[in-house]
């Protein structure tokens, strides 16, 4: 079961249902009209990436949906953007509503004027006052772990996602993509 494409997005390749109880796959369409949804406060996401050594880390991070790809920032010198340069293979998880998300993909640097300025016009919808600043975005102010400006923005290319729905019509089901070549 796939959904189609909205606005060129990415559809999945392949769809596998994880519901042990007998409830359908869940539609791609669900999880990604919630993950479209105006970011806001009340919805955190979670960076997961390795650290040099390999242990994990994770970290809260302010992310939004744009033409099939998921976009946060992060300060240069902080722990998930020098993991990231060093490997770029992370997740992205978030309680949305009526659903919760995990999304395993690969996360780059984002230095492009144009995608740049959209991304800090949907951060400014979603109540975040930020703005273009050469290669990267500032602010007056940030969360309070982000660290000074500027703050770096990444796009986060799916490859793989579990949605598990926490509003009826119940059900888990995993999402693979066509792997991008980057």
């Amino acid at each position: 079961m796939s959904s189609p494409a909205m606005n060129g997005e990415p559809a999945p390749a392949d769809t596998a249902n994880l519901d042990r109880y007998g409830s359908p796959p869940l539609d791609w369409a669900r999880a990604r009209d919630a993950l479209a949804a105006v970011p806001g406060p009340e919805i955190t996401h979670f960076l997961g990436t390795a650290r040099p050594d390999g242990t994990p880390h994770a970290a809260g991070v302010g992310a939004q949906w744009l033409d099939g790809a998921m976009y946060f920032t992060s300060s240069p010198a902080a722990r998930k953007a020098r993991d990231l340069a060093r490997n770029p293979m992370c997740t992205i998880s978030a309680r949305l509503p009526g659903i919760d998300v995990v999304l395993e993909g690969v996360a780059a640097r984002l230095t492009d004027p144009e995608t740049l300025e959209r991304v800090a016009e949907g951060y400014r919808v979603g109540g975040w006052p930020c703005e273009v600043d050469g290669d990267a975005l500032t602010a007056a102010y940030s969360a309070p772990s982000a660290g000074p400006p500027p703050w770096h923005v990444y796009k986060f290319t799916i490859h793989t996602v579990v949605g598990v729905a926490t509003a009826e019509p119940y059900g888990a089901t995993r999402w693979r993509f066509d792997r991008p070549l980057e």
